[in-house]
């Protein structure tokens, strides 16, 4: 399996067995990594791999890379996949492939305070190849990449496209603003005008704020639910 090349911008750092790309990432930033850094694990069963950002916005800003990287990868694999495979993302991170749960994307911060400036942010992502029940009958509504139609599409070349899609749109996020992304996302998301449950609450999922807070319509009230409910703890 070759390794992958990066844009100008980034620089790869490879990890294998059991370490967790996203925790060595957010290790890597806190010891001050530059931006850019991709840490990845390329297992035969799954890609897993963490993208490091150094913000200049405060966090309730900064949290637009992680649907920025959702777009990535759906655009990473609009461009490696047969074109009947459909790829939708949930708000939450969640990664949708015709209609199964096929990995999730995650986010981590150096502070949770919406309105600081983080030191830095790490978008990681976890997706299956290979079904981890064999053929995925324990658990129908989970499925794997190859097991999608999708097994001439190699982790090496998905990784380096997710990372050169998701610089192309952190450029037009910083030269348009959101507008141009939310376009895009609001095409591919999954449950937009439908029932969801989400922490604890349920409602209409009537679709996100300028800074894709969710909107969650409740009886005769509308919730926002802010992407930074979503950050893990480093």
């Amino acid at each position: 399996m070759s390794e992958p090349a990066f844009p100008p911008l980034m620089s790869g750092l490879s990890v294998t067995g059991q370490e967790d790309p996203f925790e060595t990432a957010c290790q890597k930033a806190v010891l001050g990594c530059d931006a850019g850094l991709v840490v990845y694990n390329l297992a035969a069963d799954q890609l897993r791999a963490a993208l490091v950002f150094a913000p200049e916005v405060p966090l309730r800003q900064a949290m637009v890379m992680l649907p920025t990287c959702a777009v990535g990868l759906q655009n990473a694999l609009g461009a490696l996949a047969p074109p009947e495979v459909a790829v939708h993302l949930e708000w939450g991170g969640g990664l949708r492939v015709n209609g199964g749960r096929c990995g999730t994307l995650r986010v981590a911060a150096s502070g949770t305070d919406p309105d600081v400036v983080p030191d830095w942010l790490v978008v990681g992502l976890q997706m299956p190849l290979w079904p981890a029940n064999g053929d995925g009958g324990d658990t129908p509504d989970d499925t794997a990449l190859y097991a999608e139609g999708c097994a001439d599409v190699e982790a090496p070349a998905l990784l380096e496209s997710w990372a050169r899609h998701s610089l192309h749109w952190i450029s037009r996020w910083e030269e348009d603003g959101t507008e141009p992304l939310h376009a895009e996302w609001r095409g591919l998301a999954q449950g937009l005008g439908e029932e969801v449950q989400l922490q604890g609450k349920s409602g209409t999922f009537l679709g996100v704020d300028e800074n894709f807070g969710m909107l969650l319509r409740q009886a005769e009230t509308t919730d926002l639910i802010p992407l930074t409910t979503l950050l893990e703890t480093s």
